[in-house]
């Protein structure tokens, strides 16, 4: 069959909508998250170089009207660095009209990179690194083993945007659950802060099952919280938040009140929308309609 060579479950940014996706890794190369059930039972591995030329060649015949390429799955950034210049260097071959090439990256994987590895990247035409931090907070991490500490995270947050490399960050509302809800949400604005990123995504928790965090949830180790209590949490997280400059996102499918706020300016603005929400005057989204 002529087409894409997909394997599993493929994931994207919602912003990465009308991307080609090109898969160059298969899985996760932490995939120990307690909330995330996409790669389980999913070995680590990079693809084939014969399998990624056959999909480069078939976006080249087919896909000339998409111009950004974002390279699955979840941790592309983990490709050692010849071959993910090769990989950068073949884009550029093969699709000369693709503008921005994007992935996802975490922290261990991006600290692997030096500085003078990331700006042939760049000039390659990577264009944006997504960041998945979920938490600021050192506890919140440690608890739902994200491998890695706040500092390190701020750490790789900056190697990427001094690596003139837009940066994008996810963050997970309600993942410190009811207990620590609150240090969650300013922990993660100030982390934010410090790194100063492009974009922040904010996601809301939804727990999925056969995941390690379900098991918590169903033992009383860990207590979700409520629609009133998250957006408590965003508008806590977004007071915390100070961005030179950058867009903050809450208008994933997960959330109850999407916003879209553009950094500085339109902060003000968007903490008076969700206290008219915690008042009751701005309609939220029902259960039924969130979705990942």
């Amino acid at each position: 069959m002529d087409g894409m060579h997909y394997e599993g479950v493929i994931i994207r940014p919602p912003s990465e909508a009308n991307s080609i996706l090109l898969q160059v890794t298969v899985g996760c190369s932490h995939n120990k998250c307690t909330f995330c059930g996409t790669y389980k039972g999913q070995r680590f591995r990079i693809k084939d170089d014969r399998v990624i030329e056959a999909d480069l060649d078939y976006a080249s015949r087919n896909l000339d009207f998409l111009h950004r390429l974002f390279i699955t799955d979840g941790d592309a950034l983990i490709l050692p660095q010849e071959r993910l210049v090769r990989l950068l260097e073949r884009i550029r071959e093969k699709l000369p009209w693709v503008r921005r090439v994007g992935l996802y990256g975490n922290a261990k994987s991006i600290l692997r990179k030096t500085p003078e590895d990331l700006a042939p990247l760049r000039e390659l035409g990577l264009g944006i690194v997504y960041l998945g931090l979920e938490s600021g907070d050192a506890q919140v991490l440690k608890d739902i083993r994200k491998g890695v500490s706040p500092e390190r995270m701020i750490e790789a947050g900056r190697r990427i945007r001094e690596g003139g490399i837009k940066l994008s960050v996810t963050v997970l509302l309600g993942i410190g659950g009811r207990h620590r809800s609150l240090e969650h949400a300013r922990a993660t604005g100030q982390i934010l802060s410090a790194m100063d990123p492009n974009y922040v995504g904010v996601l809301s928790l939804m727990i999925l099952p056969q995941t390690e965090l379900a098991e918590k949830a169903r033992s009383g180790d860990f207590e979700m919280i409520n629609p009133e209590e998250t957006l408590l949490e965003l508008r806590e997280m977004l007071a915390h938040t100070h961005l030179s400059r950058g867009l903050f996102f809450s208008n994933h499918a997960s959330n109850y009140l999407p916003l879209k706020v553009r950094m500085p300016g339109d902060k003000e603005k968007a903490l008076r929308t969700i206290d008219e929400a915690l008042e009751g005057r701005v309609r939220l989204k029902p259960e039924w309609m969130r979705a990942l």
